[in-house]
């Protein structure tokens, strides 16, 4: 098959949206490539057809997991064989994984980058063919970028560790020149083929509407009413905003779902599957929304609050109008918005002593002496900690992002749990439980036949497996966990849904916690001089909005869109 007939039998497509040809021709050419396409241009297509027309399996790095999930479950509906290695997977689905790659059963492998380095991962690579390795979300190799990852800088050393080096490809919404030479140089891309598509989206509708704090919600619902019905979404700045929002809409007759991390997975899913199949018209949800929802009908992007740069403003406005009809992105501004960003800028960037106070106490909390912990993982529940600690989140969410971006410790998005067990009796105390208790030791057993290590460590189990292997129920298993663990038998934790907090490496001496002043000063500029442009976007009266976001994304001359606020204010 060519590349139109993979495009059509396995995504549904005639033809390719423009970039997405001149770059999947130089990819199956054996060339590198750099894709800077906005949200909505359709990156993923651009490595998932080579990758079905390469012989062997493709790696897919991506740092988000719920996108990963998303990609992976539309592929398999399609008929290709794929898969996906992340923090999500326990230690016996982790193994599967690679046993069923080591066969060569996938066409295309989704790995978290901070898995390339884990036990077997690479080995299990040295063996395969793979023709291609795209790396999406690139912009986290730079340290210029809004999200640095310290994890992307393995990628080079794990495409130079393979027995034949692959094409390498790599893809991302927005990025500055500065990132885009970090993002070739950290990769080593080779002379690649470069694509920036354009940022002008003439069917899209941009306005900002002053709006005083107060009268928001009305502005809002007045709205939403006119839009008869339409997808729309809003995006708020909190999780508190999300919910009081949602409630007001609700309250006026509008059927509304809302989405934000802090919801149980099973909700969060039942309000994307809600909006994305028209069961709700409306969806109010934080920036947690909107990765990989393939939605092309959305009518209205609102902006309740002032998002902190013109990238995630972009990014997010983007996800309206990708049917190619006239639709709108709307951002709401208050007279106070710039102190709200002002403040928002302080909390993230707190003094230097207060991160390492922060990581001091994160450590102390999770029982992690000096020198210990390296490669740990420990569930983390931020606002038990916050409390325990009289700290305030958004100071503590920040300094663990500026601890990942330095390489000492990672923070998951919350996510299902296994449950989880260790003993805390020796071998020989052990076994005279089982003599003693007989109505245990068929469990005990079972237990220690399915799981290694369970002395030494904690180890994830599947309650599932063990009722299927002891012959008892799921319940009368946790019940017989629960029993062990009051007799101090074993430490048990039950499955959760839970951030996982990862040690990259032990716990250092507070002297030795290293963020480097100049790079933490010139993160502070660029991200001051990014809301400084936000603030500017959001006061502009007198150029076109369109011009005004392409330009800021490269575009030397851009021309006015004729259909936004300032452009039709022209007009009158």
């Amino acid at each position: 098959m060519d590349k139109n007939e993979v495009l059509k039998q396995y995504f549904g497509h005639s033809e390719f949206r423009p970039g997405q040809g001149d770059i999947i021709d130089h990819i199956l050419a054996g060339q590198d490539c750099l894709g800077v396409m906005p949200t909505g241009a359709g990156k993923s297509v651009c490595f998932q057809v080579p990758a079905l027309m390469f012989s062997g399996t493709s790696i897919v790095i991506s740092p988000l997991i719920s996108l990963m999930k998303d990609q992976v479950e539309g592929l398999r509906q399609s008929g290709v064989n794929a898969a996906f290695i992340n923090s999500s997977l326990d230690l016996w689905e982790y193994r599967q994984v690679l046993d069923n790659a080591s066969s060569g059963l996938y066409k295309i492998l989704y790995v978290a980058p901070e898995r390339l380095t884990a036990d077997g991962f690479l080995g299990m690579c040295r063996g395969l063919d793979i023709p291609l390795v795209a790396v999406d979300e690139a912009h986290c190799v730079s340290h210029w970028g809004q999200d640095f990852r310290p994890s992307y800088l393995k990628i080079s050393e794990f495409v130079e560790q393979l027995p034949k080096r692959p094409v390498l490809a790599a893809f991302t919404a927005t990025a500055t020149d500065i990132v885009k030479d970090d993002i070739v140089r950290i990769l080593g891309l080779r002379q690649p083929f470069s694509v920036t598509t354009g940022f002008d989206r003439p069917n899209l509708y941009f306005e900002v509407r002053p709006t005083e704090q107060r009268n928001k919600n009305a502005v809002l619902l007045g709205i939403i009413r006119e839009m008869q019905g339409r997808s729309s979404i809003v995006y708020c700045s909190t999780r508190k905003n999300v919910e009081a929002v949602t409630d007001f809409l609700r309250l006026n007759g509008v059927n509304v779902r809302s989405y934000h991390a802090g919801m149980p997975d099973d909700e969060r899913r039942s309000a994307q599957e809600d909006f994305t199949y028209d069961r709700c018209n409306v969806i109010v949800a934080t920036n947690a929304f909107g990765m990989g929802i393939d939605k092309s009908d959305v009518a209205l992007v609102v902006h309740y609050n002032m998002p902190k740069d013109l990238e995630s403003y972009y990014q997010e406005a983007g996800r309206a109008g990708r049917d190619g009809m006239r639709s709108y992105a709307l951002l709401l501004v208050s007279s106070d918005d710039g102190e709200r960003i002002v403040r928002r800028f302080e909390q993230e960037f707190p003094p230097l002593e207060k991160i390492k106070d922060i990581y001091e106490r994160v450590c102390s909390y999770l029982q992690v002496g000096i020198g210990d912990g390296a490669q740990a993982s420990f569930l983390f529940n931020i606002h038990d900690f916050c409390a325990r600690e009289r700290l305030y989140s958004g100071t503590v969410t920040s300094a663990l992002k500026l601890l990942q971006q330095n390489g000492y410790m990672t923070l998951t998005d919350a996510q299902e749990n296994p449950a989880r067990v260790m003993f805390c009796v020796s071998r020989d105390e052990l076994y005279k439980l089982r003599v003693q208790r007989d109505e245990l030791d068929h469990f005990i057993r079972t237990l220690l036949r399915l799981y290694n290590g369970v002395f030494t460590e904690f180890r994830p189990i599947d309650e599932g497996e063990l009722a299927t292997w002891s012959g008892y129920t799921v319940q009368r298993v946790k019940e017989l966990l629960k029993r062990l663990w009051q007799l101090r038998v074993i430490r048990y934790i039950p499955s959760n849904r839970s951030p996982i907090l990862f040690m990259n490496e032990e716990r250092l001496p507070r002297a030795d916690l290293y963020i480097a002043p100049e790079t933490y000063k010139r993160r502070q500029e660029l991200m001051r001089e990014r809301f400084e442009q936000m603030i500017a976007y959001a006061a502009n009266e007198q150029e076109c909005r369109s011009a005004v976001l392409e330009r800021y994304f490269g575009e030397e001359n851009p021309a006015p869109c004729g259909v936004c606020d300032i452009c039709l204010a022209r007009k009158r």
